[in-house]
């Protein structure tokens, strides 16, 4: 008992503690309702169990007093436990079935009858199995040793100080009955015990595949501009040092152009801001339209976004933009407001031998400032 009561201590330590009102109501409503089918199960369990020694009762072996007490004995001991969990009490806990200490109460109780009514001892230890395995659905690997050695030291005064027998009696066609019932109603209950397990696994499995989907999309979310759907800065730069690496090791050629829109600032002193916004998941829409599927697109800042071009060359490049640049021009841009009118400009670089990302987005920025001194809605390349 000393075990269980500091493990008791250490549960309720500051450390352990899942505070109650620190927890989403969705997240306490499902644990109560968890717990309720739990312990609806241990009451049924009982019931079903004191129509076993009902049978017995009849048959003479037993006084009715054995079947009534383990009865109101079994559903006061679940009581409690509904006590606890309606209350939330469970809820501060980190185990907040308190399996333990559901599986103590109950070893003891099937101990204690086994004293009372040795002559059918066998109904009680069998279900100390019944007991156990459902205990072990939710037990960590601390706390079955010590319901195991809770059990042991319950046990071993009972079989090795005392001389009394502990049977199962066969002798008239009703104990027999009586005694394929408990065995019958045993393992029933360790099947459904083996359902409940199933059940957990297959929600466990479901739940994992949840998890995935949902780490895959923060991870998504992590890597894309909230507005335009393109990579962020820090994403695109990450993979600009890529292909800069794998460009150098296998000796291909890498270009990169920085695309600006033109005047967008008046864009958004003239149209507003909610205008610019569509304006650019507009512009962003058409370049994954036209790159392809090696390509990398991503917000470089405000209104300038980088495009990472591998295994291409510095014509091919500038080629590809100023197909893009003429796409751009040509979109009916008055969609969202009469008269307007949308370009962009960009500079275009290819990398050199042994040029690092600074130097290499040096250029081709230099090329975009060209673009725009050449009178914008144009292509620079360096």
């Amino acid at each position: 008992m000393n075990s269980a009561a500091s493990l008791l201590q250490e549960q309720t330590s500051e450390s352990a503690l899942a505070r109650a009102d620190r927890l989403p109501s969705n997240v306490l409503k499902r644990r109560a309702g968890q717990r309720r089918q739990m312990l609806a199960v241990q009451a049924v369990s009982y019931s079903l169990g004191t129509m076993a020694l009902l049978v017995y009762c009849y048959a003479g072996t037993i006084s009715v007093v054995i079947p009534a007490a383990y009865f109101v004995s079994g559903i006061t001991l679940v009581g409690c436990f509904v006590v606890l969990s309606e209350s939330h009490v469970n809820d501060r806990f980190e185990d907040h079935y308190l399996t333990l200490f559901q599986v103590a109460g109950h070893v003891a109780l099937q101990l204690g009858f086994l004293l009372a009514a040795p002559e059918i001892g066998y109904a009680f230890l069998s279900i100390l199995f019944l007991i156990f395995g459902f205990g072990a659905l939710r037990m960590t690997s601390r706390q079955a040793t010590v319901a195991w050695t809770l059990l042991v030291t319950g046990l071993a005064p009972i079989f090795l100080l005392t001389t009394t027998p502990i049977g199962m009696l066969l002798a008239t066609p009703v104990e027999r009955l009586a005694a394929m019932l408990c065995y019958v109603l045993t393992i029933g209950q360790c099947a459904f015990v083996g359902l409940y397990g199933s059940s957990m696994r297959k929600a466990l499995y479901h739940r994992s595949f949840e998890l995935k989907a949902a780490y895959k999309r923060i991870e998504e979310l992590a890597e894309l501009d909230e507005l335009t759907g393109s990579f962020n800065r820090r994403c695109i730069m990450r993979m600009l040092d890529d292909e800069i690496s794998r460009a150098h090791r296998i000796n291909t050629p890498c270009s990169i152009a920085l695309i600006d829109l033109d005047w967008f600032k008046r864009i958004n002193d003239a149209y507003g801001h909610p205008t610019g916004d569509e304006v650019l998941r507009t512009f962003a829409i058409t370049v994954f339209a036209n790159i392809r599927n090696i390509d990398r697109f991503g917000r470089y800042g405000g209104e300038e976004f980088l495009l990472v071009l591998p295994e291409t060359e510095i014509d091919a490049a500038t080629r590809m933009l100023d197909r893009l640049r003429a796409i751009i021009a040509e979109l009916d841009w008055s969609a969202f407001s009469p008269g307007m009118q949308v370009t962009i400009s960009a500079g275009v670089a290819t990398l050199r031998p042994n040029e690092t990302d600074d130097t290499f987005l040096a250029r081709a920025d230099s090329a975009l400032y060209a673009a725009k001194a050449r009178g914008r809605n144009r292509i620079a390349k360096v």
